[in-house]
């Protein structure tokens, strides 16, 4: 193949990339309501890929103002881990999609709880940090950069150590504070994000977590990826049986993960 015919099939591939994943967005906002007319949304801006396309996408969707909506973002860095966040690279990120930038630093205490894991204790105080400002601002809604794989392999994580069916909902409404969780990548494959953010040339945030290697999520991602060779399907298939179990819009006393 010359390199002509290479890179027409390359451009092809990034418009159809870029399509399919502008499609899916849209139709997760309308399927699952995640967004209405008045909502003040806090996006939890990690810094990784998915983080980043949700700023983006939530930044393109704010400026056809329909329905009309607030957005900002929020970091959180945590001191006691080692995490090379470049914050005017995200802060300047954010500006070019007219979404302001709050940059939150806290840490966490093994010797609280030690009934609990790094990995635990670690999300909680960052949602901890999270949940105060969307409060302290008025925001009604925060959302997360959690797409379809991340929702698949929480589903086989709570089967395989919870010993029940649930997962990580498309829309929670908390019940102990005026909150909706909405994840709007909720269609998106992790391949294709990936490959968009590729494209667009994402700077990625460097993490070097000493606890990372203890999760069992890298094991269930494996699985999942074999059974995905076994059974192309198999990600609609899962996904079905969670909206037919009224999995994926809960409220937060039914749901199994947030």
């Amino acid at each position: 193949m010359n390199q002509s015919v290479r890179e027409v099939k390359d451009n092809n591939t990034d418009l159809k990339t870029e399509r399919r994943l502008h499609r899916r967005f849209y139709k997760a906002i309308a399927d699952y309501r995640l967004i209405e007319d008045g909502d003040k949304i806090l996006i939890g801006l990690s810094g990784g890929k998915d983080s980043l396309c949700l700023v983006e996408l939530l930044g393109k969707k704010k400026r056809i103002n329909h329905p009309s909506f607030e957005v900002e973002a929020v970091h959180v860095r945590m001191e006691n881990i080692h995490y090379e966040s470049d914050t005017t690279y995200l802060s300047d990120f954010c500006r070019s999609w007219d979404i302001p930038l709050h940059v939150v630093t806290t840490a966490f205490d093994l010797s609280t709880d030690k009934r609990k894991s790094p990995c635990f204790l670690c999300s909680w105080n960052r949602r901890k940090q999270m949940f105060n400002l969307a409060q302290e601002q008025h925001f009604n809604k925060i959302a997360l950069g959690h797409h379809m794989d991340d929702i698949l392999h929480t589903t086989l994580m709570n089967q395989f150590f919870q010993g029940h069916f649930s997962t990580m909902p498309v829309r929670l409404k908390m019940r102990k504070m005026p909150l909706t969780i909405i994840r709007p990548l909720c269609l998106e494959a992790e391949a294709d994000i990936r490959h968009y953010a590729e494209m667009k040339g994402y700077v990625g945030q460097k993490k070097t977590c000493p606890y990372e290697k203890d999760s069992y999520r890298s094991a269930i991602k494996h699985i999942f990826e074999e059974a995905e060779r076994l059974n192309s399907d198999v990600r609609h298939s899962i996904w079905n049986a969670l909206e037919s179990d009224n999995k994926l819009i809960e409220d937060e006393n039914e749901a199994g993960s947030v």
